[in-house]
């Protein structure tokens, strides 16, 4: 059982080789066509332009002005979430007059209404952390709150008959069975943010990856650009790949008992 597992870890690392060589030499023909050339700058370019960012002490702080807005935004997000997707769940008078709402903004790009938030709460790091609170907010409550709403309603009539309390049900019963929903809700609420960045930065943020690539989409550095938007996709990824160790090891027990 051990070798079989070893043997598809090394596929899949030989697989994911194949695909990053397949992604580089997509990349370096749409560099040197003449249609997609200049917006598609190959490696040696993009990091000739991320160096140039190092050198006027702006990659770092960008980053890390981003990464701040992300983690307050999708915190405020997240704890909000939480608590609304189960009110929703239990009760209908709750899931009746927020669930029409929550759909209907959902549907609404960001970039749609972040000038408006800005006009409300004025440039700075407030209305990004806002704007990334509302997409991730909305993202993960739904993703909650279809989770809870396919709990087996047997088991918590069964522990009803035997006696037990909301409290009971819902830390025995309820919680266990969400927590796959809620990570799922986590990934994709991370996604939302980092999604929203851009969105998020572009009006009224004086520092972060959002503003900045905006700021050199003006003056056509789309090599400096490029690698910011790369950055982004790295960063997702790693986030993604963190998610997902933490839910496989805090949904082990559901893999023990398949087995």
């Amino acid at each position: 059982m051990n070798d079989k597992k070893k043997k598809l870890v090394i596929s899949d690392k030989v697989w994911l080789l194949i695909s990053f060589l397949v992604a580089l030499a997509v990349w370096y023909v749409l560099s040197i066509s003449e249609k997609t050339g200049r917006s598609f700058p190959f490696a040696p370019s993009v990091f000739e332009g991320l160096k140039t960012m190092v050198e006027r002490d702006a990659l770092f702080s960008d980053f890390c002005s981003s990464m701040l807005s992300v983690i307050m935004g999708f915190g405020l997000g997240f704890i909000t979430a939480l608590p609304m997707a189960f009110l929703m769940a239990w009760y209908t008078p709750v899931r009746k007059i927020i669930e029409p709402w929550i759909n209907f903004i959902r549907n609404i790009p960001a970039l749609a209404y972040a000038p408006l938030i800005v006009i409300m709460l004025g440039i700075g790091r407030t209305p990004s952390v806002v704007l990334i609170w509302i997409c991730t907010f909305m993202t993960m409550c739904v993703t909650i709150f279809h989770g809870i709403r396919n709990i087996d309603n047997t088991l918590v009539k069964a522990a009803r008959v035997l006696g037990a309390n909301d409290v009971d049900i819902f830390f025995r019963i309820t919680l266990p069975a969400t927590v796959p929903f809620i990570l799922t809700a986590v990934r994709l609420g991370l996604s939302a943010a980092l999604t929203t960045l851009l969105a998020a930065e572009s009006t009224g943020a004086r520092a972060g990856l959002g503003m900045r690539i905006r700021t050199l989409q003006t003056t056509f550095e789309t090599n400096a650009m490029l690698g910011y938007i790369i950055l982004i996709g790295i960063i997702g990824t790693l986030l993604s790949i963190l998610t997902d160790k933490i839910e496989r090891r805090l949904t082990s027990w559901q893999e023990k008992r398949e087995g």
